[in-house]
């Protein structure tokens, strides 16, 4: 008897534990259960058990638990429960019945421990899941749409092409439609660099999730959480940037030049960085212009490629700079790279339409005629080349108004 008892005192001390009567009126509850019900012995004892049932909890459930103890049968589940200040807590339970030496129920005892803490994490982890998959269709939608306004954007720059190209020679529209899908081309190569890094940080974070859920860690949980939203969001803003460069200008505007320098090394930054090809701004953020930005943002968009398809095959430390000043009423761009400059028996040629010196399935000779247009009839401008310190050097001229 003495070891029963003690047996007994073991089960109070370390669960939950309460006995009810076959009408489920409470005859016992020990400290383990008013600690965390928030009630005394006084208020419950005499009480029906439902005073914590939760009023989220279907009434099927007492159905299933009653029909299941009154056959003599054992009862487990999870319960939700409610405290005495409103509050709720989860509790896993095993219900059975006591039985005389007739096989008649006396009462019913239910032994419980507390596993709040464990459901409350695996609830915000399938609110985190459910958030990020959220994210996923929304960042899929956006997309989705940017790429459709896109389409739409580059139908709209196919209709201006056309208008400018009927003022001109038969010659002049090939020479556009063929840019426009080698920009195309370009764009889409380098929103492939630009996503690949941060779709490995992505794979990163999802790890550190599922880790941090293991061991129950929601800080940390969190943590990952919050930076898997930044890295969608950046992505989402590269989607948004190569857009914004495509988007048709039927009205010049003021622009400020370092900023949209600033663009377009952005756009190139992922195939730059793969080309080991350093590139720096040098230019005061106050340098403003009045014209097509897109336009001139093209322009030096192509010079840059042209350097960085001229470094191909060289084992040497890369570099580009892109500077600007002004100087009476204009504004002065130079592009300079150290590839090794340009072939003095061509330099005379190359911003004629069709002339190229590379291979003819990674060249179209457009890239130059195209700056050139754009400088000239677009800009009101003129664009010159020449070799020095080691490389090229471009120099776009434009007046300020």
């Amino acid at each position: 008897m003495e070891e029963l008892k003690q047996y007994k005192t073991a089960v109070e001390k370390s669960n939950i534990v309460s006995k009810t009567d076959i009408n489920g009126i409470i005859t016992f509850v020990n400290d383990e259960f008013c600690k965390i019900s928030g009630y005394t012995q006084k208020e419950l004892i005499g009480k029906n058990h439902n005073v914590v049932r939760h009023p989220d909890v279907p009434k099927a459930n007492f159905e299933l638990l009653w029909d299941t103890i009154l056959r003599k049968e054992t009862f487990k589940t999870t319960a939700k429960n409610k405290a005495k200040n409103g509050s709720t807590f989860y509790v896993n339970t095993t219900i059975f019945p006591i039985l005389d030496k007739s096989g008649k129920i006396l009462e019913f005892i239910a032994i419980r421990y507390d596993v709040t803490e464990n459901v409350l994490l695996t609830e915000e982890l399938k609110r985190k899941e459910e958030e990020l998959k959220h994210l996923n269709a929304t960042l899929e939608n956006r997309v989705e749409k940017q790429t459709k306004q896109l389409l739409d954007l580059n139908r709209n720059l196919e209709i201006k092409v056309k208008e400018e190209v009927e003022k001109n020679r038969e010659k002049d529209k090939m020479v556009f439609q063929q840019a426009r899908l080698a920009a195309m081309g370009e764009m889409i190569g380098n929103i492939a660099h630009q996503w690949r890094q941060p779709l490995s940080e992505l794979g990163i974070i999802l790890f550190g999730m599922k880790k941090s859920f293991i061991h129950n860690d929601l800080s940390e949980l969190e943590k990952h959480y919050i930076h898997g939203k930044k890295v969608i969001d950046r992505m989402s803003q590269t989607i948004e940037d190569f857009r914004n460069f495509f988007n048709p200008e039927k009205h010049k505007n003021t622009f400020y030049i370092k900023d949209m320098i600033s663009e377009v090394v952005s756009i190139l930054a992922g195939s730059l960085t793969k080309a080991e090809i350093q590139i720096s701004i040098k230019a005061r953020k106050t340098i403003k212009v009045f014209g097509y930005k897109n336009e001139l943002s093209q322009a030096i968009l192509n010079i840059i490629n042209n350097a960085k398809d001229a470094f191909k095959g060289k084992n040497i430390k890369k570099r580009i700079v892109v500077s600007a000043e002004t100087m009476n009423g204009f504004v002065c761009i130079y592009i300079q790279d150290n590839a090794g400059g340009i072939d003095k028996n061509v330099i005379d040629k190359i911003f004629e339409p069709y002339f190229t010196t590379k291979h003819a399935s990674s060249g179209t000779g457009l890239g130059l005629y195209i700056v050139k247009t754009i400088i000239e009839n677009s800009m009101q401008g003129e664009v010159t080349a020449e070799n020095r310190d080691g490389g090229a050097l471009f120099a776009i001229k434009i007046p300020i108004k």
